[in-house]
This record gives structure tokens, C-alpha cells and sequence, in this order.
């Protein structure tokens, strides 16, 4: 067997869908991936439509300016990769784990997010349009700068994520966690969302205040 064949037999089905698509130039389209393992690859400007990842492992991938269409992410785990500027449109993230993942300048328009794990993600600058985000964590997450519009969030654990300067109106954040958020001086960022009693009492605390119970 030649070497460029008995390279390409012992790729996975993701690399060599990657390696046939840079060299077609192509967008990946209508693929299936199940529990794939991978380290180290570059997925960077690559477009994929309809794709189906499941139970997949990606391990120091970069991401960076990828474009995910109508794609369905499930029980899939990031570590330590890179997805800075990707652009994400009515693709649907299921019980996935990107803790520490880098989307700064992330664009998500349509998407579904359901149980994800994004705690100490860096999410600055994203911009978030019509999208539900569902029982996710994002504690301690970057999430400064952000856009958010016409998005739901729906028992979403922020804890002691960085909030400067996302505006929230809007949104009903009832059913959020809050403690220890960090926000401006004046907590413009909540200006017109919809909290409870007991997140007021938090915000009372990043204001100095002292609640009197």
C-alpha cells in the first residue's frame, strides 16, 4: 500500500471530510459524526451545513471565523479550542461541555442552547439574535460587551460572570442565577430586565446597599 494511502485509511471520517473539503474548497454538507475523537485540527473559515456531530471529543481545535448552518451539536465536549469570530445560524447545541472556550466575537442568530456547559468561556463581544438559551452554566464566563437581542434565557447560572457593558433589557432573568455578576458602578447593564425579589437583594449588594431582612 502507498504511504499517501495508508495515511489517508487511518484518518477518522472527520479528518478526511476536512482534508477532502480544503482541497475542494468546498463548504461540508448533510455530514454525520459519531463519537469522533480529535486533537489538534484546523477547522478554521470552514462552513458546514446540516451537520450532525454526537458524542464527539475535540481537543485543542481552532474554530476560529467557522460557519455552523442548521447544525446539530449533541453530548459533544470542547477543550481548550478556539472559535473566535465563528458565526452560528439556527444550529441547536445539546448537553455539550465548551468550558474555557474562546468565542470572542462569536455571532449566534436562531440557535438553541440546552444544558451547555460555557462556564469561564470568553464570550466578549458576542452577539446573540433570537436565540433560547436553556439550563446552561455560564459561571464565570466573559460575557462583556455583548449584544443581545430578542433572546431568551431560561434558568442560565451566571454566577460571577462578567457582564460589563452587555445590556440585558429586555430579558426575564427570574429564573437565572446572578450571585456575585460582575457589572458598571450604576448596574446599567439590568436597566429593564425582569429579576425577582431575591436577585434585587443581590444587585442591592453589588450597589453597596444593605438589605434589611
Amino acid at each position: 500500500m502507498a504511504a499517501g494511502a495508508e495515511s489517508a485509511a487511518e484518518m477518522t471520517p472527520l479528518e478526511a471530510a476536512l482534508l477532502d473539503a480544503r482541497e475542494q474548497d468546498a463548504p461540508l454538507r448533510l455530514l454525520t459524526f459519531d463519537r469522533e475523537a480529535v486533537e489538534g485540527l484546523d477547522f478554521s473559515e470552514t462552513e458546514w451545513g446540516q451537520a450532525v456531530f454526537r458524542g464527539c471529543q475535540f481537543t485543542a481545535c481552532d474554530f476560529s471565523k467557522a460557519a455552523f448552518y442548521d447544525c446539530v451539536l449533541d453530548a459533544c465536549q470542547f477543550t481548550a479550542c478556539r472559535f473566535a469570530a465563528s458565526y452560528w445560524k439556527n444550529s441547536r447545541l445539546n448537553s455539550c461541555k465548551a468550558d474555557g472556550a474562546d468565542l470572542r466575537r462569536s455571532r449566534f442568530k436562531g440557535c438553541t442552547l440546552h444544558e451547555t456547559l460555557l462556564r469561564y468561556a470568553n464570550l466578549t463581544g458576542s452577539v446573540w439574535e433570537k436565540c433560547t438559551v436553556t439550563s446552561c452554566n455560564l459561571t464565570e464566563a466573559a460575557f462583556s460587551e455583548a449584544r443581545i437581542q430578542k433572546t431568551v434565557f431560561e434558568k442560565v447560572a451566571l454566577t460571577g460572570a462578567e457582564l460589563f457593558r452587555t445590556s440585558l433589557k429586555g430579558m426575564d432573568l427570574s429564573s437565572c442565577t446572578l450571585d456575585r455578576i460582575s457589572l458598571s458602578e450604576t448596574c446599567a447593564e439590568l436597566r429593564g430586565a425582569k429579576i425577582d425579589a431575591s436577585q434585587a437583594a443581590v444587585v442591592a449588594r453589588i450597589l453597596g446597599i444593605e438589605v434589611l431582612l
